[in-house]
């Protein structure tokens, strides 16, 4: 907990240090009281960017929902209350999302050694969105505070739950969207990704290892890598064609010379939790899952040497004998 705490207190002087630095330098910010000077309501719009892990490292999300998720945030004048307009783009449909503005604190006094207060400001932003598949909308009336006091004085961060987890609001992994409050989040930052797929183990990697079961064989897999910040890397899982109630365990497992080995297998029987090890139960048709690894980017897709396995749910898991893996194949290769 320790070094977490150290982890967010450097969270928290970066992204006030931020704040101070880009007070007014949204659009529409220029103008005297709540007006434009022509007796019209000011109007600021920010955009959030995806949960990669930029605000401290071990932060970036980790989830089944995609990375091309985004999120707007509009303020705008209304009297003495300021309403937020809250778009949020690439959503799952019928999924609700938890949109939220919590405080910002100091991590000594809170639980979880989190910036912020875990319980949110309902007098900002405390709503929920119900998702459409695309871009939705929704409006949110303040109390008590204007679009001065949000634009240049309050001290918080927006945001956005995964709707397909459970919140956690002292896990920073399960936020789809986090940044500080109705201020400028800069340009979004370029990561490269690639996806490798693999079709179902009739022995590819040597024949002798053919999958020999009862789980249909026309599921297949991919493997997307997902750069993200501070030298790691996402690795998103997804499955087609699985059995609706069945868990699916899914692990990399480190090559080994087999002559060193207890069982003479290619490699580690113990698969690298530190890449991928995941277990789960399938709703029926496609599954995905996601995994952020302490390896980089780089790592993964040029030099880790390691075999990709999803194990056959309909049978006992064992890692020395791959006639039970319905995919087998190289890791990101």
């Amino acid at each position: 907990m320790k070094m977490q705490q150290i982890q967010w207190k450097r969270m928290a002087l970066a992204t006030f240090m931020g704040a101070a630095l880009t007070l007014g330098t949204s659009s529409c910010e220029d103008d005297e009281d709540e007006t434009n000077g022509n007796n019209e309501p000011q109007s600021s719009t920010y955009n959030y960017f995806f949960n990669n892990g930029e605000v401290a490292a071990g932060t970036a999300y980790e989830g089944s929902h995609t990375s091309s998720f985004s999120a707007d945030l509009e303020v705008e004048s209304d009297g003495n209350n300021a309403t937020i307009t809250v778009t949020l783009k690439n959503t799952v449909d019928g999924a609700t999302y938890m949109v939220h503005a919590h405080d910002a604190a100091d991590p000594n006094n809170t639980p979880n050694g989190t910036p912020y207060n875990e319980t949110p400001n309902a007098d900002v932003l405390v709503t929920s969105i119900e998702g459409n598949g695309g871009e939705v909308s929704q409006t949110y009336t303040t109390s008590g505070y204007s679009y001065e006091d949000l634009t240049t004085s309050y001290e918080g961060f927006f945001v956005v739950h995964d709707p397909l987890q459970a919140i956690n609001t002292a896990d920073i992994s399960t936020y789809l969207v986090v940044g500080s409050f109705a201020r400028d989040q800069g340009a979004a930052p370029t990561y490269d990704a690639q996806t490798f797929n693999y079709g179902f183990n009739t022995g590819q990697i040597a024949s002798q290892f053919a999958y020999s079961g009862s789980h249909p064989n026309n599921l297949s897999a991919s493997i997307t890598v997902e750069e993200v910040a501070n030298n790691r890397a996402r690795v998103v899982v997804e499955l087609s064609n699985t059995i609706a109630g069945e868990t699916y365990p899914i692990h990399a497992h480190d090559k080994a010379d087999p002559n060193t080995t207890p069982n003479g297998t290619p490699y580690d029987e113990t698969p690298n939790s530190d890449v991928l090890v995941q277990s789960p139960t399938s709703d029926g048709g496609d599954l995905r899952v996601a995994q952020v690894s302490t390896k980089s980017y780089t790592e993964l897709t040029t030099q880790y040497e390691a075999f990709f396995v999803v194990h056959d749910p309909l049978q006992a898991v064992t890692t020395t004998d791959p006639t039970t893996y319905i995919i087998l194949g190289n890791f990101a290769r």
